[in-house]
């Protein structure tokens, strides 16, 4: 494998981690996780323009193993019945904060559908691809994404409207 091929995904990968797993040192974890599955993987990975998109599910699969792990040693519910905890905000900015806190909270299949195509600009064929679903699941999750992050972004009674952010619109 060429590093030269990868290195370019490199930050999409730790954009991706990082809003996924929510804190960094997380984050480096799964991405140090994913490359080293991709270098394992190597031979099944077909030369094509979507080196990026199988990255992408290359690391999605990881994440989802390792929430199934967590839940299954806590003995938890199923990936889209509960969110997980939420994780420190990464973002400066009042508003950012409450984004990402509130991106942190959905269940894991219902945020890496909102990262994927609100975050990453992926198509949701392309997201429906990474993510191993039909391109109607992904349209259904975004949504119900979305509506959370718009029911957990609505001001408590008496505070002023919050200024429209681009990724919950649409």
């Amino acid at each position: 494998m060429g590093v030269e091929q990868i290195l370019p995904h490199v930050p999409a990968l730790r954009r991706y981690a990082r809003l996924l797993a929510g804190d960094a040192a997380r984050a480096d974890d799964l991405v140090q996780d994913t490359l080293e599955r991709a270098c394992a993987k190597w031979a099944q990975w077909r030369p094509g323009p979507a080196l990026r998109a199988w990255l992408m599910t290359l690391m999605h699969n990881l994440y989802l193993n390792q929430v199934r792990d967590r839940r299954h040693d806590d003995g938890a519910a199923g990936l889209d019945e509960t969110a997980e905890p939420s994780h420190e905000p990464l973002a400066r900015a009042p508003e950012m904060m409450d984004l990402e806190r509130a991106v942190a909270r959905l269940p894991p299949a219902l945020r890496a559908v909102l990262l994927l195509v609100g975050v990453e600009e992926y198509t949701y064929a392309e997201a429906a691809g990474i993510l191993d679903v039909p391109v109607g699941t992904v349209m259904s999750r975004l949504h119900r994404a979305r509506e959370s992050v718009r029911a957990m972004m609505e001001p408590a009674a008496g505070e002023p409207p919050r200024p429209p952010l681009e990724l919950v619109r649409k």
